[in-house]
């Protein structure tokens, strides 16, 4: 069974979770956290992420040794699962060598899991493999896995084979998931996943479309547009190669990451027809009563996967002006951007992607931070991230993308409602943006504009940060 949810560890929520022992959630909380996620809240998945985090390898050790009872009845491998999200050696040079950790750990992880049950289930067998670019990146981490960790049991280690001395290894094979990130990844996964497919016997292919970034790198119009049209395309190819492909995306709370929040489930669900998994994030989890998330999870759950929209290819050349002109703000902000996020809260201990050991996330030459704090901060400033670039449209390119992106009047409403006309004094082309807003139906919310005008002001601390993404919701 093909998991319909997916927990992740993305740190999007305005509240700290009340099993965690301190605002940032650490290793020992997070084995907590997937419990959580499993017994109670029904998640099917849970995201493991190796990338650019610190970790427990021990995960499945602790997480059975911890409840018996429930792994008993639930079969970690088969009623629910955990999928590791490994470094990509291609782009993380630093963390590279934790990719060969990450694998080995999956067959360790299967003997306790034989331990436990008496019998073989992997409680590993999948990975997510980020800013995947090429079938060739997909193809190294599967052969990696079956070849060099797996394979080398056969090898004689002095007077025995290595199988014979320490155990054999289990799964021998592993899927690996691609996480496509950047436009011409995500316009063209469909073909990466055919190179990838090509002389494999797979029962089922499952493909990861980001969410967060795109609308980072892109845009919040050209992040939608470009995931449907990527979920058509991978429906196609379904049907041509006779396998079948189950996509996931990355949605997160805010409009500009997706809008996932228990109150818009079946929106989201209708948007992304042709998505099989979504992702759960912190938010979504922790800054909405339990009941409610429990529900929109069961919602989620209960739901068949629809036909994918046919997306004509001729609406992404409406999208190229307004990238250009995404960028140019987005450049125009970047500094305030960047001062302002030092002050959101992390609420994940995470390693650092730029400096000595990290890579750089950029947007078109210029660092930014993380998607979540970099919506927090728009956010914070009175500007929210999904208006930015609206100017280069007209009113009729915006219904004609609401063909095709058809919860983008109801985004781009909820949006305005944060946006602080004092920013326009700022930034000019914020007053285009403004003229802009009488395409939508919104009430602006005072009282987020009254804590964002002291931040326009230069009053930049955590209170007020958090104070607003209180009453938004979300964090970022």
């Amino acid at each position: 069974m093909i998991p319909k949810t997916m927990s992740t560890q993305h740190p999007d929520n305005v509240y700290i979770p009340f099993f965690a022992r301190e605002p940032q959630l650490g290793g020992e909380d997070e084995i907590i956290e997937a419990f959580y996620a499993f017994s109670v809240l029904g998640i099917e998945e849970q995201m493991w992420d190796f990338e650019g985090k610190e970790v427990d390898e021990f995960v499945v050790k602790k997480l059975l040794e911890r409840y018996p009872h429930f792994f008993r009845k639930h079969k970690l491998g088969e009623d629910f699962r955990l999928t590791p999200r490994v470094p990509n050696p291609s782009v993380e040079k630093a963390e590279a060598k934790l990719l060969l950790e990450t694998l080995e750990s999956i067959s360790r992880s299967a003997d306790y899991s034989k331990i436990f049950y008496g019998k073989e289930i992997a409680p590993i067998f999948e990975v997510i493999l980020p800013m995947t670019t090429s079938a060739n990146e997909i193809n190294r981490v599967y052969d990696l896995y079956k070849r060099y960790i797996v394979g080398k049991q056969y090898k004689r280690v002095y007077d025995v084979k290595l199988y014979e001395w320490i155990g054999k290894f289990f799964p021998e094979e592993i899927n690996v998931i691609p996480l496509f990130e950047t436009k011409d990844a995500i316009l063209n996964s469909a073909e990466i996943l055919r190179e990838y497919l090509h002389g494999k016997d797979f029962e089922y292919q499952r493909v990861f479309l980001a969410r967060s970034d795109p609308a980072m790198n892109y845009g919040l119009i050209s992040a939608v547009v470009y995931d449907k049209y990527a979920l058509f395309k991978l429906q196609e190819l379904e049907e041509e190669e006779s396998v079948s492909i189950y996509p996931i995306i990355g949605v997160g709370s805010a409009p500009f990451r997706g809008h996932l929040v228990p109150e818009n489930v079946e929106n989201v669900l209708e948007e992304y027809r042709g998505a099989q998994t979504f992702t759960i994030q912190s938010s979504f989890k922790y800054d909405n009563p339990p009941r409610e998330v429990i529900k929109a999870v069961e919602k989620i759950k209960s739901s068949k996967r629809k036909e994918a929209e046919p997306i004509n290819g001729q609406i992404l050349l409406i999208l190229r002006k307004y990238e250009i002109e995404y960028s140019k703000q987005i450049k125009a902000l970047a500094k305030l951007v960047r001062e302002v996020a030092k002050f959101v809260p992390s609420r994940r201990k995470r390693k650092l992607h730029i400096g000595l050991f990290g890579y750089a996330r950029d947007v078109n030459g210029f660092a930014l931070p993380r998607a979540i704090k970099f919506t927090a901060s728009l956010y914070s400033l009175g500007v929210p991230p999904e208006v930015l670039g609206l100017n280069a449209l007209s009113e009729k390119d915006v219904e004609v993308i609401s063909n095709v992106y058809n919860g983008i009047y109801k985004d781009l409403s909820l949006a305005f409602r944060y946006f602080n006309p004092k920013s326009a004094e700022k930034f000019k082309f914020l007053r285009d943006i403004l003229k802009m807003s009488q395409l939508f139906e919104f009430e602006r919310n005072e009282e987020h504009c009254e804590i964002t005008n002291k931040i326009l002001d230069g009053e930049i601390n955590e209170e007020l940060i958090i104070k607003a993404a209180s009453i938004r919701g979300f964090l970022g």
